[in-house]
């Protein structure tokens, strides 16, 4: 029954799949954090919200990479001395700094891989907030995530390819998004400026060609869930170094946003 319940906290962060948690040793001392607040007799809302709050800032901070027992132990021993708010409240102070989201974060989204916990955090982050997959109308990205979507590329990696940028050019964080198969077929080597403007033909009345929406509103709402920046829809290879930048600001502040709702 604990088990359970410790399982559904942590589905209710957005990590519906085990393949988000890149760390056992987090999962492990969250459950760990857990049980003890209930053997302290602690009120279940508050159990929640610390678990929740404790399992990502673990992720986001590293705090239990590497050889984990005697961070456990002392982090273990401070809460049972102070309560978990309190030290909870104290490692923010220390690591969650504006610094943090708005220059560490986005440095960590600086890089070449699917396998990151940031970008797993954005993909929770995503998942809580029900968004839709990018330019889908219904489809979101927890429907994807559940069923093994694949990933795709905002700049598509054939265009990238041809235009000369290499692996760790085109796979960036930054250029990840989770998107309908038939949706990533239909783009395939088009740069953004030459898929959107058939995207912005759509919602003015046009022939559905990339996914099912029809409004210009939603199609709005749905670059915003994805963090895609403003101009996207004029950019070709020139803007290809601008759009990493802007997007990782982007995708740190939902993040961000993401920490502070839990």
């Amino acid at each position: 029954t604990n088990f359970k319940r410790f399982v559904m906290i942590i589905k209710s962060c957005g990590f519906i799949s085990s393949d988000l948690i890149n760390s056992q040793n987090t999962i492990n001392f969250a459950y760990i954090l857990f049980l003890k607040l209930r053997e302290k007799g602690v009120e279940s809302s508050i159990i929640e919200k610390c678990v929740k709050k404790w399992f990502v800032m673990s992720l986001l901070t590293g705090r239990y990479s590497g050889s984990p027992e005697s961070q456990f132990d002392y982090d273990i021993r401070q809460v049972s001395k102070d309560g978990a708010e309190t030290i909870l409240r104290s490692i923010e102070e220390a690591e969650l700094s504006d610094a943090f989201w708005t220059a560490r974060l986005v440095q960590e989204l600086d890089k070449s891989t699917t396998n990151s916990p940031f970008l797993n955090l954005f993909l929770a982050a995503q998942i809580k907030a029900n968004d839709k997959g990018f330019l889908s109308s219904d489809i979101t990205v927890g429907n994807m995530v559940s069923h093994r979507g694949d990933i795709h590329h905002l700049f598509p990696r054939e265009y990238l390819k041809a235009n000369g940028l290499e692996r760790g050019d085109y796979n960036q964080i930054a250029n990840y998004v989770y998107a309908q198969s038939e949706i990533n077929i239909r783009i395939g080597k088009k740069a953004p400026k030459e898929y959107m403007a058939v995207t912005f033909e759509q919602v003015n009345g046009g022939d559905l060609v990339y996914g099912g929406i029809t409004k210009k509103d939603d199609l709005d709402e749905n670059l915003h869930q994805n963090c895609i920046p403003a101009g996207f829809e004029k950019m070709s290879i020139y803007d290809y170094q601008d759009f990493l930048k802007e997007r990782r600001r982007l995708m740190a502040r939902k993040i961000r946003d993401y920490y502070n709702s839990l």
